[in-house]
């Protein structure tokens, strides 16, 4: 194809790859380009890299095997994975998880959110030529991956949820150690904020910049950070609570302009309402005793039928649909990840950008590679 410039001179449209490896995509991501000069006219993302068939691994493990397969697909989200698998087999089982376990799951996925969305408040502004936020950031995970350290004995996967509860109870005097690990990452945010929010530069690059409207955010099936930013004023946890959040008032964060400054400033809001989250839970978790789990038999079978469970994961909306045969392995455990929805957007963002916006934008989408593919 060819492009007449008004000059006499004709310019053929160039197709440019963007990976399929490229340090910004959180992942082996590639996308096809067409480029006018260096303006984007179409954008065609192509996933399956990272494809390890994690669904039909599940139809051939038994249901607490499949929970250590479920937190790998978002490596950043890891306890709030096996938590949706969970909450699945506990629904179609039947069973009742003990009030200290579910306050203690609660804790811990606000936690993990926490450490997911620092992950992102870091490595978005050195996707754009910013590297001192990413030491803020890391400081403030290190201070928190030290109590999931401490609770689960992982640092990425925790493999903390069991069907019917938790693996164990906490250390003792886990609660407090925690309270204090959340209490200073909360003193020490508005150092990122201070450093990044309104920094020149950094306006320039996101302000206006990949604009996703609450229509478009709808069609696409986006959800979580991403859809708040453009105004669709939607979370799980307040909307269709699970575990005990209906007990919370769970404030949701949005914005109206559904730019990449929208989307990061979501981010960065959401991060100390997790944080204010996890403390109220800590302190039911301190006025409850009891177990933190149930005692299952030797060889767990959920009856025959299906269920859907579908939970607030740190990126959006992670759906579980599970159909048992009544056998110890599930016959289908499909994956409805955050990510895949939310990248989809990104054929609609990115046409009509320069180039240099093209990782503005795509940065700001807020994915995991992993999560995509499965």
């Amino acid at each position: 194809m060819t492009v007449g410039t008004g000059a006499g001179l004709e310019t053929a449209d160039m197709v440019l790859n963007i990976g399929p490896q490229h340090p910004s995509t959180h992942g082996v991501l590639r996308l096809k380009l067409t480029l006018d000069g260096e303006r984007v006219v179409t954008c065609e993302p192509i996933v399956g890299y990272m494809h390890r068939g994690a669904e039909k691994l599940f139809e051939v493990r038994d249901y607490r095997q499949i929970l250590m397969l479920a937190n790998r697909h978002d490596w950043l989200s890891a306890f709030a994975n096996e938590l949706g698998v969970a909450l699945a087999v506990e629904r179609l089982m039947g069973i009742e998880v003990p009030e200290r376990a579910t306050w203690l799951r609660m804790a811990l996925a606000e936690l993990n959110r926490v450490l997911n969305h620092l992950m992102f408040l870091g490595s978005y502004p050195l996707e754009i030529g910013a590297i001192t936020p990413m030491f803020y950031a890391f400081r403030e995970r290190e201070t928190l991956q030290a109590v999931m350290e401490e609770v689960s004995g992982g640092r990425m996967h925790y493999m903390f949820n069991r069907v019917g509860g938790l693996k164990e109870e906490v250390p003792a005097g886990w609660t407090g150690r925690a309270r204090e690990a959340i209490k200073t990452v909360r003193k020490r945010l508005p150092d990122l904020d201070n450093l990044i929010r309104r920094n020149d530069i950094f306006l320039a690059r996101t302000v206006g910049v990949g604009v996703l409207t609450a229509e478009q955010a709808a069609a696409y099936g986006a959800s979580g950070p991403v859809a708040r930013a453009s105004g669709l004023d939607f979370d799980l946890r307040r909307d269709e609570p699970y575990l005990a959040y209906g007990e919370l008032d769970v404030p949701v964060v949005t914005r109206s302009a559904g730019d990449c400054h929208a989307r990061f400033e979501v981010l960065l809001e959401q991060t100390v309402v997790s944080l204010d989250l996890a403390e109220q839970c800590l302190d039911r978790v301190d006025r409850i005793s009891g177990p933190v789990n149930v005692r299952l038999p030797k060889v767990v079978k959920a009856p025959e039928g299906h269920t859907y469970a579908w939970t607030e994961n740190p990126l959006g909306i992670n759906g579980y649909y599970l159909v048992s045969r009544g056998e110890k392995t599930p016959w289908r455990m499909k994956l409805r990840t955050a990510s895949y929805a939310n990248v989809q957007a990104l054929a609609t963002l990115i046409p009509g950008c320069l180039v240099p916006d093209l990782i503005a934008i795509l940065g700001s989408m807020f994915f995991v590679v992993g999560d995509i593919d499965k």
